[in-house]
């Protein structure tokens, strides 16, 4: 019944010992009253038809008890707390910069590390549901997929979107972090955080990794550099002339410079080797981010005894009048 409903002053639920207290006093009064009558037969006495008058002698004690829960709770201010209400959600700007380079169909992941890394920064998202998320891809360039929004239905249909080939093949690291620091440089946002995610080494664009750890450190923004790939070799497929064949690729995350990002700009950095390790990775960011910063919310209450103050009277009226009408000639 009071699901969903919280008490101003629950302290007055303790009156509720006053009914059973009174109930008991009621039946002992009754048997105190009761009387005896001996007869030796009772064939002279003609019934009366069935009236309804004997039924209601004890009404007055059922709507009486009734009466004072009603009145108990509504003293307790009964308020809705159903209804919640984001007045200033001081959430974290976060943007996700993603390697879409080749490599990325590398199947050391499963089905590849491309879609893997989808699947799992998606569940991120919808984890939180407080910021601020957008989405920058790179390879051989990079651009903005999905500005800074509060609307992730939007940002995790465009992130499905996202493949291999959007834009010319290359890692370009340093670009990839130069465009997610732009989208934030002007966020008032008291945390502002790039995941960094990629399997390769810089080798394309026109600005290094480093000059964009460093402006990203003058504008304030983590990043978190997530490493992909397993040690050693990975399955890569082939389209070949029989069909797809699958070839071994060294796996060529540059950690150094992932590292150095990271220490720049107060980050960290991640090395993920399989799915349950980058999952693991974005569970961990996501509890660093959620302890520096405590979103700030607030719940709309609606007061609710006023219901249950007319409940009370109903049950009081009701008394009265059954105790002035139908029972008045019966308890004289």
């Amino acid at each position: 019944m009071f699901n969903g409903i919280e008490f101003a002053h629950p302290v007055f639920l303790w009156l509720f010992i006053i009914i059973p207290i009174m109930i008991a006093y009621y039946i002992w009064r009754e048997q105190k009253l009761q009387g005896s009558l001996s007869i030796s037969a009772v064939k002279g006495f003609s019934f009366s038809q069935k009236s309804i008058v004997p039924r209601l002698r004890h009404a007055g004690i059922v709507l009486r008890s009734l009466a004072i829960a009603a009145l108990i709770i509504a003293l307790a201010r009964p308020q809705s707390s159903l209804s919640w209400q984001n007045t200033t959600t001081e959430g974290i700007d976060i943007v996700i910069a993603s390697d879409i380079s080749g490599s990325m169909l590398a199947e050391d992941f499963q089905p590849n590390r491309l879609e893997a890394g989808k699947n799992i920064a998606i569940d991120f998202i919808k984890n939180r549901p407080d910021d601020r998320i957008g989405l920058v891809i790179f390879s051989g360039e990079s651009f903005t997929q999905c500005p800074l929004t509060i609307d992730h239905d939007v940002l995790v249909n465009l992130f499905k979107d996202v493949k291999n080939g959007m834009i010319n093949d290359g890692t370009a690291i340093g670009m990839g972090l130069a465009t997610a620091v732009n989208r934030l440089k002007d966020s008032e946002a008291k945390s502002k955080v790039v995941i960094l995610l990629t399997d390769g080494s810089n080798n394309a664009g026109s600005i290094s990794p480093i000059t964009a750890a460093d402006i990203a450190k003058q504008f304030n923004v983590r990043v978190y550099t997530v490493g992909i790939g397993t040690k050693g070799y990975a399955p890569y497929p082939v389209q070949t002339p029989f069909g797809i064949q699958y070839q071994r690729i060294p796996v060529d995350v540059d950690e150094g410079t992932l590292t150095k990002i990271a220490d720049i700009t107060g980050g960290k950095y991640f090395r993920a080797t399989d799915n349950e390790t980058l999952k693991h990775i974005y569970e961990q960011i996501d509890k660093l981010e959620k302890a520096k910063i405590d979103v700030t919310q607030y719940h709309k209450k609606t007061e609710m005894f006023l219901p249950f103050a007319l409940i009370a009277l109903f049950f009081l009226l009701s008394e009265f009048i059954i105790k002035n009408t139908l029972l008045k000639g019966a308890l004289t």
